[in-house]
């Protein structure tokens, strides 16, 4: 297959597939012309990237699943780890952007949102960013 052909059916963008070729997450054979030719196996290694990033996973979480999935010996609890670290990873970000809408909501109900120059949220940045008290 050329890289037209798999990036519709891995439906990703050839963009997308020569970097991750760059990077060493799929390697296709050359024909003598020079140009890619991928086979199924390629296919099925991009697919699976393709799922793994939309879960959220990182390239080098992606590189680990890879190389477990290709190690026939793996310990599942080697998977599991990698999938328990990433979901830890999600927890913490949605509690810091909890933490962020209830000061923001906080700073927006504080704002009169009149024509007056006070805003409690301009306030509050220039305090965070400078330390200050305004």
């Amino acid at each position: 297959m050329n890289i037209g052909d798999v990036a519709e059916r891995a439906d990703l963008p050839a963009k997308t597939i020569r970097y991750y070729e760059d990077i060493g997450l799929v390697t296709p054979a050359r024909d003598p012309n020079g140009y890619r030719n991928f086979t199924e196996t390629d296919l099925h290694r991009l697919t699976f990237v393709a799922r793994a990033r939309t879960l959220g996973f990182t390239i080098e979480d992606c590189r680990t699943l890879l190389a477990l999935y290709d190690d026939v010996g793996r310990a599942s609890a080697d998977v599991k780890r990698v999938a328990q670290d990433h979901l830890d990873r999600i927890e913490e970000k949605i509690a810091q952007l909890h933490a962020m809408r209830e000061t923001l909501s906080d700073l927006i109900h504080a704002c009169q949102g009149d024509h007056r120059p006070d805003c409690p949220i301009l306030s509050d940045l220039a305090r965070t960013a400078y330390g200050g008290n305004d």
